[in-house]
């Protein structure tokens, strides 16, 4: 899971992986408690090509394209992908919203 082993790199000892089902949507949430996003930057992560000051000094990185890209395959699922930080616990949270599917007849 890609998107695991980047939070896994921000984070500090942890990253929480929590999946819900409320019979009309999914939610996956993705936690890790490294440093913070600040909450102007909540929105700025998810454009193109972007890298925060922090991911730039890494040796490995990656070219800022994988959270756009995963917000346009949430979109295209009708669903939605965001980041906070006011979470509980110290650290950046990811959070993806899905409809569930349904299927007549199916349980």
């Amino acid at each position: 899971m890609a998107r695991a082993r980047i939070a896994h790199r921000h984070a500090r000892t942890a990253v929480v992986l929590d999946v819900t089902d409320d019979g009309g949507t999914r939610t996956i949430t993705i936690h890790n408690d490294g440093t913070p996003l600040p909450p102007d930057e909540y929105e700025h992560v998810f454009e193109r090509f972007i890298r925060l000051d922090e991911a730039r000094t890494r040796d490995a990185g990656g070219s800022g394209l994988g959270l756009a890209i995963a917000r346009d395959i949430a979109e295209r699922h009708h669903g939605t992908l965001t980041a906070r930080s006011d979470h509980p616990h110290p650290g950046t949270t990811f959070i993806l919203i899905l409809p569930t599917p349904y299927a007549p007849g199916i349980q």
